[in-house]
C-alpha cells in the first residue's frame, strides 16, 4: 500500500488509487480494519454497510481499470447519521425514528457517490441534531480520540471522532449552531461550513425529502484532516437544489490570494459578555502575530453594524428557535414556551419570542438579517477574512443533557476560565457566520497545556468559500495543521 495509512489525507489516497499503489478494495479494507480496532471505545460510526462498501469498491476498481476518472472515484467516506441514504437507517437520535430506513438518497448522499465515493457507513449525532456533544438513546454516547471523557461535538461529532481518529478521510455534516466548525475545533479538524446558497440544504430528517425554501441559515458542508480535502469535497457538493439544476450554475470564483502576505485579515474584537478560554485566545494572539510576519495585513475590526453584537445574537436565537421549533408539534412548542419563560433570561426571551413567532415577525427578522449581510458585503470589499474563535472552551467533558430540553438543561452551565457561563452561550461564535449564512472554514491551530486540540474560524466573503478554505491552508502549511491524537497508530 506504499505510504498510504490511515491518516493520509483524502487527496492523497486518491492519487495513490490513480497510481495504481493500492486498490479501493484495500484502502477500504485498510479503513475497515481501523473501525474494528478504535471504534469500539469511539462509538463514532454507528450505522454501518461494510458489505454494500465492499461491492461498491469492488466496482470502482473495475471502473479504474475501465478507465473511469470520477473525482472520489474508490474513496471510502462516511455521512452524518441525519442525511438521507437509500436503505439505510435515517433516525437524528430519536427514538421515534429508531426503525426508519430511507427511501431515498439525500443530494449529498448522491453525489458524494455520483462522485464514485464508497459509503462505509454514517456518524453518530445527539437528538434533533441539537447540542454539542453526540449521546442518543439509539446509539449511546460517542467519545473524543483526544480524550475519551470529553465530547468530540455535536452535532456532527461521530463524524469528527472519525475522522481524527483515521477511520475516514472524509466526512459530510451540517451546521446551524455550529455543528460541523464546533467538532472539528473540538477534534483538531478542518471543517467548512459552505455559503448558504452553496450546497443543497435537503435530505436531512426523515421528513424532510424536498427543499424548503423558508428555511434559513442552516447548511450542509464537508469536514477533513486538510484543508485541501475540504475544496476536494466542495467540488463535489456544491450546485443548486432540486428542481432547480436545469437551469441554475454556480461557479465559485478563485481564492482571492495565493499567498499569505496577501490577505488582508480582519480579527473579531473582544467582545465582554462573552468569555473565551484563555488558551483559544492565546493561539489566536499567536497567529496573528505569526500572519504579520509572513506580510498579512491584520487589523482588530469588525463591521460597523455589529456593535457590541448583542443585538446580532438575539436575532439569531429567534430565528434558531423558529426554524427548529417549526419540526415540533404545537403543544411541545408550548412546553419549551413555559420552559423558557421560567427561566427568565434574554436569552430565553429571544427563545420564546421564536417560538412563539408569527409569519409577520419571520419575515421581519429577515428583513433584519438583510442588514447584517450588506453590511458583510460591504465589509469584505476591503477585507478578505474575519479571523474569530469558534468555540467558548476546548472539547469540554461528558455532561448529561436531558432530551427533551427540561429546566435542569437550561440551567446547564460550561466552565470558561475557572467560570460558569450558560451553555447556550456556545451559540455566540457559530452565530457570527450561520446568522448571514457566510461561508467559514474551522481549522486547528494547536494544543493547549493538557493536549486538547484548538481551532479558530475564518469567515469568508459569501460565495467565495475557496477564499476561507484556502487561507485555513496556507496557515496549515506556515504554522501546522492537523495531528494525529496520541494513542491512534497510522497503519
Amino acid at each position: 500500500m506504499g505510504s498510504i495509512n490511515g491518516f493520509s489525507t483524502a487527496r492523497e489516497m486518491l492519487e495513490a488509487l490513480d497510481r495504481g499503489e493500492i486498490s479501493s478494495l484495500e484502502l477500504l479494507d485498510l479503513h475497515l480494519r481501523r473501525i474494528e480496532r478504535y471504534d469500539r471505545q469511539l462509538n463514532a460510526i454507528v450505522i454501518r454497510c461494510f458489505e454494500g462498501a465492499r461491492q461498491a469498491a469492488q466496482a470502482a476498481d473495475t471502473a479504474r481499470a475501465q478507465g473511469g476518472r470520477e473525482p472520489l472515484l474508490g474513496l471510502p467516506i462516511t455521512l452524518k447519521e441525519s442525511i438521507n441514504v437509500r436503505g439505510l437507517q435515517t433516525t437524528c437520535g430519536m427514538p421515534m425514528w429508531g426503525e426508519y430506513r430511507s427511501e431515498y438518497n439525500a443530494a449529498a448522499a448522491q453525489r458524494m457517490q455520483g462522485a464514485g465515493a464508497v459509503l462505509m457507513g454514517k456518524t453518530n449525532v445527539p437528538p434533533m441534531l441539537a447540542d454539542w456533544q453526540s449521546d442518543n438513546a439509539n446509539f449511546g454516547r460517542t467519545h473524543n480520540p483526544w480524550d475519551l471523557s470529553r465530547t468530540p461535538g455535536g452535532s456532527t461529532g461521530g463524524g469528527a471522532a472519525a475522522l481524527a481518529a483515521g477511520l475516514t478521510p472524509l466526512e459530510v455534516g451540517s451546521d446551524i449552531g455550529g455543528s460541523i466548525r464546533v467538532p472539528a475545533a473540538f477534534c483538531g479538524l478542518y471543517g467548512h461550513r459552505p455559503s448558504e446558497t452553496a450546497l443543497p440544504r435537503s435530505g436531512q430528517f426523515p421528513f424532510q425529502p424536498v427543499p424548503n425554501p423558508l428555511t434559513l441559515m442552516g447548511v450542509q458542508g464537508p469536514l477533513a484532516r486538510s484543508a485541501h480535502d475540504l475544496e476536494l469535497a466542495l467540488d463535489v457538493l456544491a450546485g443548486p437544489e432540486g428542481g432547480e439544476e436545469v437551469a441554475w450554475r454556480l461557479e465559485i470564483p478563485p481564492a482571492r490570494h495565493a499567498r499569505l502576505a496577501d490577505y488582508r485579515v480582519a480579527v473579531l474584537p473582544p467582545v465582554d459578555w462573552v468569555a473565551v478560554d484563555t488558551a483559544i485566545l492565546a493561539a489566536q494572539d499567536a497567529l496573528i502575530r505569526g500572519l504579520e510576519r509572513a506580510g498579512a495585513r491584520v487589523q482588530v475590526t469588525q463591521p460597523e453594524v455589529f456593535g457590541d453584537l448583542k443585538a446580532h445574537h438575539m436575532l439569531y436565537r429567534s430565528l434558531l428557535a423558529a426554524i427548529t421549533g417549526a419540526r415540533n408539534p404545537e403543544p411541545e412548542r408550548r412546553r419549551l414556551v413555559e420552559l423558557h419563560a421560567v427561566h427568565g433570561d434574554e436569552f430565553s426571551e429571544a427563545h420564546c419570542r421564536g417560538l412563539l413567532a408569527s409569519v409577520g415577525d419571520y419575515f421581519a427578522w429577515h428583513a433584519q438579517r438583510q442588514a447584517y449581510r450588506a453590511a458583510y458585503r460591504e465589509f469584505f470589499k476591503t477585507w478578505d477574512i474575519l479571523l474569530a474563535p469558534i468555540t467558548l472552551v476546548p472539547a469540554f467533558p461528558h455532561v448529561d443533557m436531558p432530551w427533551p430540553r427540561d429546566a435542569r438543561s437550561l440551567e446547564q452551565t460550561v466552565e470558561v476560565n475557572g467560570r460558569p457561563v450558560p451553555y447556550d452561550l456556545q451559540l455566540f461564535h457559530p452565530a457570527l457566520a450561520t446568522l448571514s449564512g457566510q461561508p467559514a472554514t474551522a481549522f486547528p491551530v494547536g494544543l493547549t497545556g493538557v493536549g486538547l486540540p484548538i481551532g479558530l474560524q475564518a469567515i469568508g466573503p459569501y460565495l467565495e468559500d475557496r477564499t476561507p478554505i484556502h487561507f485555513a491552508a496556507l496557515v496549515g502549511q506556515e504554522f501546522g495543521g492537523f495531528r494525529p491524537p496520541l494513542g491512534y497508530d497510522a497503519d
